[in-house]
């Protein structure tokens, strides 16, 4: 594996024990995804492999080289977007992307060649020499990205790379993440967004309370579910209580959503149960569809996922 985590441990002075015991191999030419909820250990993970934190206990290699004793080499094998938006107001996307990759060392003629080839895969040409401070977030992001990719390290870093970025943008912008892992890169995506996740990664993490409770392939965390169908409810305000599954699979609420594991011989019933719900009003709609990595994710973490809710900016991205 290019990057080796091993029992890496996290605890900050006020006791709060941030990453627990975390082991994670990822190889070179991969893009691995880390899922989780707002303080699952993701940023704080990132952090301790790049050089910005070290661990309380337990070691971060990069081909082999001990990082907790080199903070400095972590940063030379690493590039890093960092989940806030970089402070470049009085550069433009040029001058930001340009300074970047010389700081990194590469010469100016292939900071120059591959910053014109950012630029060209996610439309940024119209902005490339107008003042960052006139620039929406979506774009100030897709500049950090840049920043971060035009002269990648051996492990490159992204925390949340498409947050306030356009659906159209958004799929340019994970054609380059694959592009960076295609030529040799490890790349470690941290995200909340779902079905980002699922569509981007070759595997993934998931965190809860700075743990991994489960990791592998999309395809092999969704097998856990035990399910190949989702059956979502949306429940009327009004209803006393969420009507019990007759399929004795999983099913979990959050807020007046409830999602029901379903078996694929069991589609049709599964609408005839739904329309039945929806008559009697228990039920204002509903939508059968194939499990997804939500379905995974709920069913491990419950309530303290919420917010990993498919939302309809995310609806946008998958229709863009």
């Amino acid at each position: 594996m290019l990057l080796e985590i091993e029992n890496l441990t996290k605890v900050y002075r006020t006791g709060t024990r941030a990453n627990d015991g975390i082991n994670l191999g990822i190889g070179e030419g991969e893009v691995f995804g880390l899922l989780g909820h707002n303080g699952a250990g993701k940023t704080t993970l990132v952090n301790q492999v790049v050089g910005l934190l070290r661990p309380t206990s337990g070691s971060i290699r990069i081909d082999g080289k001990d990082m907790v004793a080199a903070p400095g080499l972590a940063r030379k094998l690493c590039s890093f977007q960092a989940q806030a938006q970089v402070p470049i107001d009085g550069l433009t996307p040029r001058q930001a992307i340009d300074l970047l990759g010389q700081l990194r060392g590469a010469s100016s003629a292939d900071v120059r060649r591959r910053r014109e080839r950012l630029v060209d895969a996610l439309d940024l040409a119209e902005w490339l020499d107008v003042d960052a401070a006139r620039l929406s977030g979506g774009v100030k992001r897709l500049v950090a990205f840049a920043m971060a990719a035009v002269s990648p390290g051996r492990v490159v870093m992204l925390d949340e790379p498409t947050n306030d970025v356009d659906p159209v943008r958004r799929r340019l912008l994970w054609r380059q993440v694959r592009t960076l892992a295609d030529h040799g890169a490890a790349v470690l995506l941290v995200t909340h967004n779902v079905i980002e996740a699922e569509r981007s990664v070759d595997r993934l993490a998931i965190l809860d309370e700075g743990r991994v409770i489960a990791e592998g392939t999309p395809a092999e965390l969704k097998a856990r579910v035990g399910a190949a169908l989702r059956l979502e409810l949306v429940l009327d305000p009004g209803a006393l209580e969420p009507p019990a599954s007759p399929f004795g699979l999983s099913a979990v609420q959050i807020g007046n959503r409830l999602m029901v594991a379903v078996p694929m011989d069991a589609a049709g019933e599964a609408v005839a149960w739904a329309e039945w719900l929806k008559t009697a009003g228990s039920v204002e709609e509903f939508t059968l569809g194939p499990a997804t990595l939500e379905d995974v994710y709920v069913a491990l973490v419950g309530d303290s996922g919420a917010e990993l809710a498919v939302s309809e900016e995310v609806f946008d991205a998958t229709a863009a």
